[in-house]
């Protein structure tokens, strides 16, 4: 048995954890089904990670803005 702190925690059991992989900054999903609720691993994307999420960045080429223009326009001036 598992006691919620003021702020709306609890542990969940090592065996529980074990039993659907969680670690440490998992992402859990919750469902209620009548009188029960399901926990599960995340494995929907969140709205503010979206499929494009992990491709988001810089990417050091060497190549300066107008290199970049000739190249994407397929001109060569």
């Amino acid at each position: 048995m598992t006691k919620m702190t003021t702020k709306g925690q609890v542990t969940i059991p090592k065996r529980v954890r074990d039993r659907l992989g969680l670690k440490p900054g998992c992402n859990i999903d919750f469902d209620v089904e009548g009188e029960r609720i399901l926990l599960m691993p995340a494995t929907k994307l969140t709205p503010k990670q979206s499929r494009f999420a992990k491709l988001r960045g810089s990417r050091k080429t060497g190549m300066t803005t107008e290199q970049w223009m000739t190249l994407l326009r397929g001109d060569e001036r």
